[in-house]
């Protein structure tokens, strides 16, 4: 088994609707329904409070108390088809 690359995002960003991954290559949207069920009941404050880990693995929203990983949420956005704009 060959180890995987793990998957970074360069910057993040939020609107009322999604979240938005930015990657080397792509920009993926994600509705927050789809990244998990405290995003969801979220308030955009909350939402728009996030931090990208230093090496861009993973995303933390101390508000709510919630951390996902860049992979995760990509895998699940491929598995579902979400938009996705090449760069």
């Amino acid at each position: 088994m060959q180890p995987s690359n793990p998957i970074t995002a360069k910057r993040i960003a939020t609107t009322s609707d999604q979240l938005v991954i930015v990657l080397a290559d792509r920009e993926v949207r994600i509705p927050w329904q789809r990244c998990s069920a405290k995003l969801a009941a979220a308030t955009d404050e909350q939402r728009q409070h996030l931090e990208l880990s230093p090496a861009g693995y993973g995303i933390h929203w101390p508000l709510i108390d919630e951390d996902l990983s860049i992979g995760g949420l990509l895998r699940d956005a491929e598995n579902r088809g979400l938009q996705q704009d090449d760069s």
